[in-house]
């Protein structure tokens, strides 16, 4: 019997969320070890030194370190609902600019005191907000034309961006929910209601590093 896929995951992170999503629609069994980012065990140090959340280790050994690539993956093994479907080079330059100069903004809004020692954790910088808001006007105007990002049914785009979105716009709720951007609300509200976000949201216990409990043994 062959090991299983296993796949270093933390709950939180829009990047994990998303290859978790594309696993669940492939129906791909794989064994969950969700982690703490500031406690990384050894065994997922040592499948990718880059160390970052998601890495999946395929049950032949090879590693898989990039959500995107994850997701690519799941749905080249099984695209049910056909998230594959439309024009991937459309796609792919829509899902970039997310996960680039839009993801890079939205960090430094949400962690502003990352970046300047003035500010307290929990601040916000509205500079890199109004960037960020350059991105999602660019997605307001396509979706009052359609229900989806390339159509009429959700595809691969919607799924790789949605998790930054409601990253985003739960940084300040209060000023999100203003009227801005109608049809981005409904469109993320559609997803996080859907059955799939459900689902890949389940809660795990902490895995255990079977190399640190021999390490602590030792000592």
């Amino acid at each position: 019997m062959s090991n299983p896929h296993i796949l270093y995951s933390f709950r939180r992170c829009p990047y994990a969320m998303r290859a978790r999503m594309g696993l669940k629609i492939a129906g791909i069994d794989y064994e969950h070890r969700e982690v703490l980012l500031r406690d990384k065990p050894a065994e997922m140090m040592t499948a990718s030194p880059k160390a970052t959340v998601p890495i999946m280790v395929l049950d032949d050994g090879k590693v898989v370190d990039e959500s995107f690539d994850i997701m690519l993956w799941a749905l080249e093994q099984n695209d049910p609902e056909q998230w594959l479907a439309p024009d991937m080079e459309h796609m792919l330059g829509l899902i970039k600019t997310i996960e680039g100069p839009f993801a890079q903004h939205q960090f430094r809004y949400k962690y502003a005191s990352f970046f300047d020692d003035s500010l307290k954790r929990g601040d916000v910088n509205l500079e890199h907000r109004d960037e960020a808001c350059i991105f999602l006007k660019d997605y307001e105007k396509i979706l009052a034309k359609s229900a989806y990002i390339m159509g009429d049914k959700p595809s691969l785009a919607d799924y790789a961006i949605f998790p930054f979105i409601r990253q985003f716009a739960a940084v300040e709720k209060d000023w999100w929910d203003k009227p801005q951007f109608p049809h981005l609300h409904k469109w993320l509200a559609y997803f996080m209601d859907a059955e799939i976000f459900t689902a890949i949201m389940e809660k795990y216990p902490l895995f255990v590093s079977t190399v640190q409990e021999e390490k602590s043994a030792l000592s």
